[in-house]
């Protein structure tokens, strides 16, 4: 039983080998491109909404109010980012159910790729929101003493990201794969159906912890309170 869509080379591209994580995560990126595509082509006040536009117009206010009740600050910028993880995640999760389909996400290259892509936003948003100086005095909150543990702290998250999403995704087809020698007819409906809501779950925890990584970096301590009113008065004008 194959464990990982790295074992398998697609083609050959100027003598590197691709293998089939790549190809499937080229799939995943297009189906969200030509998606987004066809959706927004119409989007303008004067033309009614279908219902491919609802769905995604409640997908992307779900995705909003999850980030701005973590993360208040810079709410619209957090919601790229990890609206974005989220429907990669979840969408190579659901072709879960495609025959010869093999989830990126199931390649522990990808879910590290995945972890580092979150272990690179974070200062990034802390430095645009705090200054390089501001984010760096965090490392050595409450004490200096506290530098080396905040360091790997900020490591551990992403490995963690990197094999819980690794891990739950691979059990899955492992325990699939264990049924479908056992009886072949009906276990295998039911794998498939707890690994669609397993999928959207893992996509939707990994999108949540993102957020809260970069809502910590952000956040700012001891602001002013007129700091604070000012930031709700132009939360309020965005809406």
């Amino acid at each position: 039983m194959q464990l990982t869509p790295d074992e398998t080379t697609v083609f050959t591209l100027w003598g590197l080998g691709i293998n089939e994580t790549v190809v499937n995560t080229w799939i995943v990126m297009a189906l969200l491109t030509v998606a987004s595509m066809l959706v927004t082509r119409k989007l303008r006040p004067d033309v009614p909404p279908n219902r491919w536009r609802t769905t995604l117009e409640v997908i992307v206010t779900g995705i909003q109010r999850q980030v701005e009740d973590i993360s208040p600050q810079s709410s619209r910028h957090v919601l790229y980012f990890s609206g974005t993880l989220f429907l990669f995640i979840a969408l190579s999760n659901l072709l879960l159910v495609v025959p010869g389909f093999t989830p990126p996400t199931a390649s522990l290259s990808t879910t590290a790729a995945l972890a580092l892509s979150v272990l690179i936003a974070v200062p990034l948003f802390g430095i645009t929101r705090q200054g390089i100086v501001g984010y760096l005095k965090t490392y050595i909150q409450p004490s200096i003493v506290m530098l080396p543990f905040n360091i790997i702290s900020e490591f551990s998250r992403g490995i963690s990201l990197a094999i819980r999403l690794y891990g739950n995704v691979m059990s899955g087809a492992v325990i699939a794969g264990i049924l479908l020698g056992v009886a072949p007819f009906f276990f295998p409906v039911v794998m498939d159906v707890l690994g669609l809501l397993t999928g959207l779950i893992q996509a939707y925890i990994f999108a949540i912890l993102a957020t809260v990584y970069i809502s910590s970096a952000t956040a700012t301590v001891n602001k002013p309170d007129h700091d604070l009113d000012s930031e709700r008065e132009h939360k309020e004008q965005d809406r």
